[in-house]
């Protein structure tokens, strides 16, 4: 990434989120702490941060209901860290929309090495040099300007917002209307790499998608998921004037 990432800690035991933040830092990003769901309301009113860290065990508002709301509101990715180390519950963690898991007490190398993981994954998109770029392409009753990334539906309304991620996934559909994508291909496309078997990051951007474009995400009409197949773009797709 060009500039530093700037990351959000939060978690309610001090020694942890001071050791966490000091250690990003010593390596080369720049880190704010909070010590509960309130305090870190307050932070992201104020500032953008490329990631949070959130502990699951707090006082107040949980890290799975604060993970919940972030994902529902396209707040920023998610690494989640819990002293419970049953597989159920990292599931959960995964499946309401945190990016990652990882229990405690961990190695600080394995935690930077999953926070730049998931950084790149979310690293901001590069002016697109392939097919799309600079063109506005109607979909399903919507319209996404491929310069701007303002995505609106196509009988006016309000701008919806897109995040990074939201915007490489949505496009990678876009180029590729009634395909089948794999998990696998849609993380090699999005991201440069591949799935390991934990790894629910397009299932998590896929919700994240579907909640701002379907009518009803419970049952999508636009991006369908294809049984052991993937996900495909249930639409065609053409190119405004």
């Amino acid at each position: 990434m060009s500039e530093q990432p700037h990351i959000l800690v939060v978690d309610d035991h001090r020694e942890i989120r001071d050791a966490v933040t000091r250690y990003l830092e010593r390596n080369g990003m720049r880190a704010q702490a909070a010590r509960d769901a309130s305090e870190m309301d307050a932070a992201l009113k104020t500032g953008r941060f490329d990631l949070v860290i959130l502990d699951v065990m707090m006082p107040g508002e949980d890290g799975l209901s604060v993970a919940r709301r972030l994902s529902a509101a396209g707040g920023p990715p998610i690494l989640m860290l819990s002293a419970l180390s049953e597989e159920t519950d990292r599931i959960i963690g995964l499946e309401i929309g945190a990016d990652d898991y990882l229990p405690k007490p961990f190695n600080p190398r394995e935690l930077l090495a999953r926070v730049k993981a998931i950084l790149r994954r979310s690293e901001r998109a590069q002016p697109m040099a392939g097919s799309l770029g600079g063109r506005k392409l109607e979909f399903a009753g919507w319209v996404l300007d491929t310069d701007t990334r303002e995505l609106v539906q196509s009988e006016g309304g309000e701008p919806v917002s897109l995040t990074t991620a939201e915007f490489k996934l949505l496009t990678a559909f876009l180029e590729r209307p009634r395909f089948v994508l794999s998990r696998d291909q849609l993380l090699d496309i999005t991201s440069g790499r591949s799935a390991d078997v934990f790894d629910r990051t397009i299932d998590n951007q896929v919700s994240r998608l579907r909640r701002k474009i379907e009518a009803d995400p419970a049952h999508p009409q636009i991006i369908q998921t294809i049984r052991a197949g993937g996900y495909s773009l249930a639409a065609d797709v053409r190119e405004l004037p």
